[in-house]
């Protein structure tokens, strides 16, 4: 989520910084070992989705692009990304697959890219070795449920298709709610929800499987209601 993370305008910063960015890793992970990576001023952030079988079977399902972001956190997450030639978007796909393939990974997991728009060029960051909140995009212009598919993975069975089979259609956007302050600069905020208006839905907490030319299709995945704390 960003901890840690110092930009160094400048050459004579760099030891104030440096001690900085060790002194707040040690506070939340216990460890103050420090990474230098190259600074894209105009950078999008680009995730690909991918996943892999036991048998051998992986592939890409697409990317998404969850540039729009406050203190690190991601806010708006949108697929496919719109900035992205299918020439770079098939490239970013099958490094994320070698990637995956390298460690042998199994199961649904996601490999971000920092992608800068002036030289058409991207650079890996991370791989999340998990199903991500923002899922959900990925789902809705692939028609696949995704969580369905990693419980057959973890069943043994293959991939139910060839990285040739899966295309796209449509465009999906995700808004994450949060909960913030704005007397004390939005910063996060908790206590009681006293009011929870969330909008009328098509799709309850599930894939779309199918919708027609045009039609706007609307899910709301939540783990809460009025009233909780």
């Amino acid at each position: 989520g960003g901890r840690g993370t110092r930009l160094v305008p400048h050459r004579e910063n760099f030891m104030e910084m440096l001690e900085a960015a060790k002194r707040e890793a040690t506070k939340y992970f216990a460890d103050d070992e420090v990474i230098l990576e190259k600074f894209i001023e105009r950078s999008r952030h680009v995730e690909v989705q991918v996943f892999a079988d036991k048998l051998g079977g992986c592939v890409y399902l697409f990317e998404r692009d969850c540039s729009v972001q406050r203190r690190h956190q991601k806010i708006l997450e949108e697929a496919p990304a719109p900035l992205l030639s299918d020439t770079k978007r098939r490239e970013m796909g099958q490094v994320a697959v070698a990637a995956a393939r390298a460690v042998n990974y199994i199961g649904a997991g996601t490999v971000e890219f920092l992608y800068d728009p002036e030289t058409d060029n991207f650079y890996f960051m991370e791989m999340n070795t998990r199903l991500q909140v923002e899922h959900p995009v990925t789902e809705a212009i692939t028609k696949l449920d995704l969580v369905e598919l990693q419980i057959k993975v973890a069943r043994g069975e293959p991939l139910p298709f060839t990285q040739d089979q899966i295309s796209y259609t449509g465009h999906a956007i995700e808004a994450r709610i949060y909960a913030e302050d704005p007397s004390s600069s939005f910063l996060p905020g908790s206590g009681r929800l006293q009011v929870v208006q969330l909008p009328p839905t098509t799709c309850e907490g599930r894939p779309v499987v199918a919708a027609d030319a045009g039609e706007v299709e609307v899910r709301v995945d939540s783990g809460f209601q009025e009233g909780d704390d």
